[in-house]
């Protein structure tokens, strides 16, 4: 399937781009999240009348995600988890836990999707994770995992 970026995209293309992706891809990600067009005549006139305008929205989210970058970047988020006698968790921090623990601590609003573990999570340690905000911001923080002290 060939498609038209609306906005720039992290391994794909940028802005005003024809870039061929798979079908699946396209339709139930490109095309629905309103990051692409499929490619016709039409859209590309389309998106070359709006280039500007698109170039403008896509700075703007950009700077807003820089600020988000700049308050979570290098800080370091402690989890107490009950653990194994070898340091294996019961289960692993997901995403949408870490998402949580951001938003409450320094009030950043970061979305679970934004959040790319190379790893699982899984046992007790600390654990350098990548937030994903921009195909031109990112950020590192430290997920510290350590054992739930029993009374």
């Amino acid at each position: 399937m060939q498609i038209i970026l609306l906005e720039n995209i992290l391994n794909l293309g940028n802005i005003g781009d024809k870039v061929k992706v798979k079908d699946g891809y396209g339709r139930n990600y490109l095309l629905k999240q309103g990051k692409a067009l499929r490619f016709n005549k039409a859209n590309l006139e389309l998106v070359n009348k709006k280039k500007d305008e698109l170039n403008k929205k896509n700075t703007e989210v950009k700077n807003k995600f820089k600020e988000i970058a700049k308050l979570v970047n290098n800080k370091t988020f402690a989890f107490s988890k009950e653990s194994k006698e070898n340091g294996e968790l019961y289960g692993s921090i997901k995403p949408k836990e870490i998402s949580n623990i951001i938003k409450d601590q320094v009030k950043a609003d970061v979305s679970p999707s934004q959040i790319v573990l190379k790893e699982n999570l899984n046992k007790l340690g600390s654990f350098k994770v990548e937030l994903n905000f921009h195909s031109e911001v990112k950020a590192t923080i430290t997920i510290k995992i350590v054992k739930i002290q029993s009374s």
